[in-house]
Order: C-alpha cells, then structure tokens, then sequence
C-alpha cells in the first residue's frame, strides 16, 4: 500500500478514469476526497471503495469559482492535509471551429483549463506551509499534438501543459511536485458528453473510445506514475505513434492527420 494515510482528492470521480483511480487509491490505503456534480454516483463510488482509508463527499461544480476556497477548507478541516490534487475532471468536443459557437469555446476552457487552475492555486498555499504536496493534472495526448473536430479542447490541454510546466519550475524548492498525466483513448463516457457546436451532448460512443484502453489499466499506470513522481506520463497504446510523428516527423503528420477518422 505505497499512498497508505495519504490524502488524495481526485475531481470528476464520478466516472471513467477518475472512477478508477479512485478504486485504485482506495487499493493502496489512501484517504479519499471525491469530487463530481453528481452526488448519488459519488456515494456508489465510495461504498464500492475497497480499502482502510476514509472517504470524503464533495460534490460541486469545478467551475463555480467562488466555491473553491469552502472546499478546499473543508478539505483540510476534514483530513488536516491534502497529500495529492488529482485534476481529472473535463469534457470534451466533437465539431468543426466553423460550426461551434464561441460559448462552446469557452466553456471548454472553462472546465479543463480554468477551473483545474483556480482548485490549485486555491489549495497550493496549504502545500506551501506544509512543507510539501503533488499536483496532478489529466491532460491528455492531445495536449501535446491536435486533430480535427476537438480545437477547443485541444486548445484547453495544451494550456495545462504550459502553465504547469511554470509552476513545476517555481514550486521545485518548496518539495512540490507536478505530474501531468497524457491519456490516450480508454473506454470512458468522454465522448457521450461531449459537446457539439451548439452546445448540445454528442451523444454518441466513438469507436476509438469503445476500444480504448480499459479505465483500471489507466489507473493503475496513473498509480505508478504519481508513486514515482513522474513529471510527464503517456498512457497509450497505438495511439502513441501520433506524438513521435508530430516531434520527429512534423509534415508528414500534419498530412496524416487531415486525413484521419476522429469522429
């Protein structure tokens, strides 16, 4: 149990890869602080927890700003301490940039970019006096190269990558540590709850994600990750050939991608 009595507060855990991970946490004797809007399907995840640790309830939406500073209270209050954020909610996109509305756009940015950014500098404060904690931020492959129909959500995940690779920089003496976490396609709800041009769910289980890697095999490697204090992780499968052609073979990819089915 490598996080036993670690607290360990995981955001969209309702689902998918936060689900797993929470499990998975909950395996190595974590202390658990769950966050996702919906509270009934955080009390499943919690009652299906297996593990010594304790498991704390905090529903809210990630983008209600004012919000951040009561939770993170009550997390501290709760448990003393918050050994790990994990910033693992988001929603992703399915349209064109000619058809998607720039509210659409922004909401994106919202949930993926913003919000991870003001829970943490909401709770890095905590970590500072304490003398020490871990960030974590899911961003995905797709922080680090785009494809059609998701520029948006691109757009949101390559911004993670650039402001957490500074505050790695500037927290480094003060014993905190950032891993950003790049997933590639495991089998999630991520594509039902994407969001068209309008607005509207895609609604829709894109085949490459009803194929993707299960979300157990994900978590654990996340696991692995965050023990081992990994400043950047790729948890893939075939899908890991688009990021070396885009750093080794740029032109090539580009013409590759124009092409690729990613609906």
């Amino acid at each position: 149990m490598r996080f036993r009595n670690k607290v360990v507060w995981i955001t969209g855990a309702s689902s998918g890869i936060g689900e797993a991970l929470a499990y998975a946490m909950a395996r190595e004797g974590a202390h658990l602080i769950l966050t996702a809007r919906r509270r009934e399907r955080l009390e499943a995840v919690r009652n299906a927890c297996a593990g010594p640790g304790k498991v704390l309830l905090l529903p809210f939406d990630v983008t209600d700003y004012e919000c951040h500073p009561t939770m993170v209270g009550a997390a501290i209050e709760h448990f003393g301490q918050v050994d790990i954020l994990v910033n693992n909610a988001g929603i992703s996109q399915r349209s064109l940039v000619l058809e998607t509305d720039f509210s659409v756009d922004r909401r994106i940015m919202e949930v993926n970019f913003f919000s991870v950014v003001s829970l943490t500098k909401t709770l890095l404060p905590y970590m500072v006096e304490r003398g020490g904690g871990h960030i974590a931020v899911v961003s995905s492959l797709l922080g680090k190269f785009s494809t059609p129909l998701r520029s948006a959500y691109c757009a949101s995940k390559h911004a993670l990558h650039g402001f957490f690779d500074a505050l790695r920089a500037e927290v480094y003496d003060k014993n905190i540590y950032v891993t950003l976490i790049c997933p590639g396609f495991v089998r999630t709800e991520v594509s039902l709850h994407a969001l068209r041009g309008d607005g509207s769910e895609h609604g829709q289980m894109d085949d490459t994600i009803a194929k993707g890697m299960p979300p157990d095999v994900c978590a654990r490697r996340i696991v692995n990750a965050l023990y081992k204090r990994k400043e950047e992780v790729y948890i893939a499968r075939y899908e890991l050939i688009a990021l070396y052609l885009k750093r080794f073979a740029p032109g090539l990819f580009s013409k590759l991608i124009r092409k690729a089915k990613v609906a």
